[in-house]
């Protein structure tokens, strides 16, 4: 498919946070873009302000022929649209060229220089760093990131075309689509098992994806993982190690070993392991690439991070409020542990939303454990996304097996009010569904309260 004879792009399930970023770099190359949501967000409201049409209700009515004519119209979809969706019949059924997300992301990249991140965790503040440090570094790139930088405001860095960026989602197999010159693994734990039905079939689509990579291109992968490559590690032996770690301020100072040399008395300023280990490999790829040290360790401090991954909204000697949107029992232990660095000896409410009943099923005894952790716990009903309920699977029953005094179920209408109740001083929001929504009300509820 030659993407220069499309005119037309239009997206089903456009706000997105991967689909919008490939709706801006449409509309940046003059495409005329347009689509369908089902719910006005942050993000829907961006694309409004550019110039793109979007409404919120499936219907062909929607659909203008006379412009989206079958030769020249691309119909993007993301695996989140159901079957049933009426637009999605319309273009199918009409001969439209219809792909999905990751096919149209494979097709833009293939003839890039392109670095891929892959793992079930921290690919969208991975890949937002890796973007922004290339842009630091003036390289030709375009950045497909997962989240909303906060560098840029944006999940789209826009500076070249020689040179992409992209976070390869292994949901749906997605990330089987790209073809990268330089890639990384940063961890296969166990998800998305509604689509891959147990881990050793995810850990296969792991190495497929590895199998991906152009000949003479280089897979970086965490240390400790199954798989053949440049290995990178946080205080060990890998080829790429983080070392001599100090908090000064409330930012990482560190140095960097890479096989050829040590680069020292780097500032990184989010908090949590788990983050540096994303600098580590994002900084990695990049001198892989050939991005001058200097430049790199310079860049890294300017970084400051990608909306709902650790998001201060409050940081005051009284009160912290931090957003995030950790959805996995492994996320969760990632930001307790970055929250327990940060704040030693400060109650912490934790106000979780947990994301998919499948998800929920598979794992709730992991979340039960890490969920305990937090020293007072306010779960919301389930997010349900793309599934249906699972009978028996709700959000009573994960409470039942959470080990912690303080807690309880409580709607959105109650949550502004159970929170003002709590005496914790760092209050955190937590899950990748709707909650994100409700961050803006908490946080201005907080500072009226305080």
């Amino acid at each position: 498919m030659n993407l220069n004879n499309i005119h037309n792009v239009y997206f089903i399930g456009i706000g997105g946070v991967g689909m919008s970023a490939l709706a801006r770099y449409f509309h940046a190359n003059n495409k005329r873009v347009s689509g369908y949501d089902k719910t006005q967000t942050e993000i829907t409201n961006a694309l409004v302000d550019m110039g793109v049409s979007v409404h919120f209700n499936d219907s062909i009515s929607n659909i203008d022929t006379q412009q989206l004519q079958v030769d020249n119209t691309l119909v993007v979809f993301t695996p989140a649209v159901p079957n049933t969706h009426k637009e999605l019949s319309f273009f199918l059924d009409n001969g439209y060229q219809v792909m999905k997300r990751s096919k149209v992301l494979g097709l833009i990249t293939e003839n890039t220089f392109c670095l891929a991140v892959a793992g079930t965790h921290g690919k969208t503040t991975t890949t937002s760093i890796l973007g922004h440090l290339m842009n630091c570094c003036d390289v030709p790139v375009t950045a497909f990131l997962g989240g909303i930088s906060e560098n840029y405001n944006s999940n789209l860095i826009l500076k070249g075309t020689d040179v992409s960026v992209v976070e390869a989602d292994e949901f749906d197999r997605s990330f089987l689509t790209l073809s990268p010159d330089i890639a990384c693994i940063t961890s296969m734990d166990a998800d998305h098992l509604d689509i891959y039905g147990d881990a050793s079939e995810l850990k296969k689509s792991f190495q497929d994806f590895a199998g991906k990579i152009k000949p003479n291109g280089k897979l970086f992968v965490k240390n400790g993982l199954p798989l053949q490559g440049v290995t990178y590690g946080i205080e060990d032996d890998a080829d790429y190690s983080v070392q001599n770690i100090k908090i000064d301020n409330g930012a990482y100072v560190f140095d960097v070993k890479t096989p050829k040399t040590i680069i020292k008395d780097i500032q990184f300023n989010l908090p949590g392991r788990h983050n540096l280990s994303n600098a580590l490999i994002a900084l990695a790829m990049a001198a892989e690439y050939g991005c001058p040290h200097l430049q790199l360790a310079k860049a890294l401090a300017s970084y400051k991070g990608v909306k709902r991954r650790f998001s201060y909204h409050i940081k005051t000697d009284d009160l912290v409020y931090i957003d995030d949107y950790a959805h996995h029992p492994e996320e969760i232990n990632a930001v307790y542990q970055a929250v327990r660095e940060m704040y030693p000896g400060k109650k912490v409410l934790a106000i979780f939303q947990p994301h998919l009943f499948s998800r929920t099923r598979d794992f709730v005894d992991e979340f039960a454990a890490s969920l305990s952790q937090f020293d007072e716990l306010m779960l919301l009903d389930i997010y349900p996304a793309r599934e249906l309920a699972i009978d028996g699977v709700t959000s009573q029953w994960l409470l039942g097996k959470i080990n912690n005094e303080t807690k309880k179920i409580i709607s959105k209408k109650e949550l502004i009010n159970e929170i003002k109740k709590s005496k914790a001083q760092v209050v955190l929001t937590i899950g990748a569904g709707d909650i994100g929504e409700e961050v803006k009300h908490i946080k201005q509820a907080l500072q009226v309260a305080s």
